[in-house]
């Protein structure tokens, strides 16, 4: 059993109200092999689309419409004041004849990479995707104008496909871009992406955000929360890239897309910008990333079916680990089931209604507040058992990777 099981939820289509989890396939941007772009590899997600990481494609001038408040700006303008802090970023990896399809087979050889970064401070600190940079023999780093440098890979994060490379570059090249708060994007919010699909450098797209709280997967295949969903264009080579709100701030590092043909389908994931700020600087200063564990497999209760099976609404422990903070807090898992309406859910165990406070509704949800604190963090949740509503204090133990 994987030690991130707390955050995995039920099928997410029996609720279509629910947060959806999006089931994931990983490729590191247009990697070359007949040329940009050439291979990829996908995985058929449960309704059958195949979902492949990468980031956005052919370039859009048109500008955005939404014009209500007087601090937006124009697609131009943001493109103007941060397309020079976008970064084209060019990997070289040995391959081997277990690589996933299309390029095992073949013994050990070079294989070339290429996605997108950017500035995150004056140091020369560039955040990228894990994916882009995984297993890298060599990183090279190209801005707008054309220089290019060496990077050194800092950190990674398979957990969060987060990676940080470092470039000794001068400071006229060393932009930073401006951080905004994810936890305010809205769903019709206009959206600019700026990337490099399939070599193309400083592409610019435009759209919304078609979602929020979506849920997909990271390359350890853990979940990664609170991911923004758009349908402007991503595309392989984009993977890295930053995904601006109409201020010209950093929502989002665009991640994945979802897609039947493996191109831009419009439905595309970007990992939060809170998600990016917590672990990159972890990166830079310790060049490790430790993520909090609680020790549960859960499911969500929904209020629908909860007075069927006597509980609360909330989110039922199926099962606690051995050794986990959840074990040592005395949490009881699931004894029996019951189905109802054709979902058959855990029963006999504790159902988690609130986590310091904060009611909790859905096991997604209990994945982002955990995600949120620290390993050693000691929390408060509250449970029923047996109809009886006890408060239990855990402290957070560490998710293996």
């Amino acid at each position: 059993m994987s030690n991130w099981t707390e955050e995995r939820n039920e099928q997410m289509n029996t609720y279509p109200k629910r947060p959806r989890r999006v089931t994931a396939a990983i490729v590191a941007a247009a990697l070359a092999g007949g040329g940009a772009g050439a291979g990829i590899y996908a995985a058929t997600s449960g309704g059958g689309a195949t979902t492949t990481v990468a980031a956005p494609t052919a370039a859009v001038t048109a500008t955005a419409q939404d014009t209500s408040s007087s601090s937006q700006l124009s697609v131009s303008q943001i493109y103007k004041q941060s397309s020079k802090s976008v970064v084209e970023v060019d990997v070289t990896s040995v391959s081997s004849n277990n690589q996933p399809f299309p390029f095992g087979g073949g013994g050990q050889g070079e294989v070339q990479g290429q996605g997108t970064g950017w500035v995150y401070d004056s140091k020369g600190d560039i955040v990228t995707n894990q994916h882009v940079v995984d297993g890298a023999t060599s990183v090279k780093v190209t801005f707008a104008d054309g220089s290019t440098y060496k990077a050194k890979v800092i950190g990674t994060d398979p957990s969060t496909d987060i990676a940080v490379i470092r470039v000794d570059a001068p400071s006229s090249e060393l932009q930073p871009l401006t951080l905004g708060d994810s936890s305010k994007v809205a769903v019709g919010d206009g959206v600019v992406a700026i990337g490099d699909p399939f070599g193309l450098d400083n592409t610019v797209t435009t759209g919304i955000v078609s979602a929020v709280d979506r849920e997909i997967t990271a390359p350890d295949n853990a979940p990664i929360t609170n991911a923004i969903q758009t349908d402007a264009a991503i595309n392989h080579g984009n993977s890295g890239g930053p995904l601006f709100n109409l201020q010209g701030e950093v929502i989002g590092v665009t991640a994945q897309i979802e897609s039947n043909s493996g191109g831009n389908d419009g439905i595309g994931f970007a990992i939060p910008s809170s998600t990016v700020k917590s672990i990159a600087d972890q990166l830079i200063a310790e060049r490790s990333v430790r993520h909090a564990l609680l020790g549960v497999e859960v499911q969500t209760v929904p209020a629908s079916a909860a007075s069927q099976l006597g509980t609360s609404s909330g989110v039922a422990v199926k099962q606690v680990q051995s050794g986990t903070a959840a074990s040592k807090a005395g949490l009881k898992g699931s004894t029996g089931s019951k189905t109802v309406a054709g979902v058959s859910y855990p029963t006999g165990g504790d159902v988690i209604t609130a986590f310091n406070g904060t009611k909790v509704t859905t096991s997604q949800q209990l994945r982002a507040l955990i995600d949120a604190h620290k390993p050693g963090d000691t929390v408060k949740l509250t449970v029923l058992r047996g109809g009886k509503t006890r408060t239990v204090e855990v402290k957070l133990g560490v998710r293996s990777s």
